[in-house]
């Protein structure tokens, strides 16, 4: 029973915190979007084999406190019969689709200085939804930089990289483990 009451209070907490957050604000981004499927575990291997098909990107994103947000994303991409999926050639054209619903980590204020407001480090966990030719589920875990592009603090660009993991990967054929990296406009609403 002392267990449950913590738990209650501890999320009565969190949900009242929520509500006192100074920023409470959305943010939306569009842009591109690569992908790196070459079966490495390198998130930088071989940038000149990345697919960039029909790399669009878009998502919604609200913070709830100066640290921490939530976000949900869709990502549209593609991979053609010159590309390769974990080593293999492809036959034919694939489509790439994925929803992301993440929660970030602003930490950036709190490895620079207060004077340095244009520029946000933050770190971000979720899970994820994407198909390429069957579907599958992910955990995803990234990072990225956001640089403010003005003193409002209303338009930016984020560069982001983000690592996915497929839950069911040794039989998922080509909807397995891959890289997803980000480079988008942001407008705060």
């Amino acid at each position: 029973m002392k267990k449950l009451a913590l738990i209650v209070t501890l999320v009565a907490f969190s949900f009242s915190s929520f509500a006192q957050g100074k920023n409470n604000e959305w943010l939306l981004s569009v842009g591109l979007d690569a992908i790196n499927t070459l079966g490495s575990r390198s998130p930088i291997y071989h940038p000149e084999d990345w697919t960039f098909q029909f790399p669009i990107s878009a998502a919604v994103e609200f913070n709830w406190s100066d640290d921490f947000a939530i976000e949900q994303a869709i990502t549209l991409n593609g991979f053609t019969e010159e590309n390769r999926i974990d080593g293999a050639d492809l036959k034919e054209d694939y489509s790439y689709v994925s929803f992301d619903t993440h929660v970030k980590y602003y930490f950036g204020k709190h490895i620079l200085n207060r004077r340095v407001d244009w520029i946000d480090f933050y770190a971000n966990a979720g899970v994820g939804f994407f198909h390429i030719d069957e579907t599958n589920i992910s955990a995803n875990l990234g990072g990225g930089v956001l640089f403010w592009l003005n003193q409002a603090k209303s338009f930016g660009l984020r560069a982001q990289v983000i690592g996915k993991f497929a839950f069911n990967h040794p039989e998922s054929g080509f909807d397995n483990n891959h890289y997803q990296y980000h480079l988008q406009a942001v407008f705060k609403l």
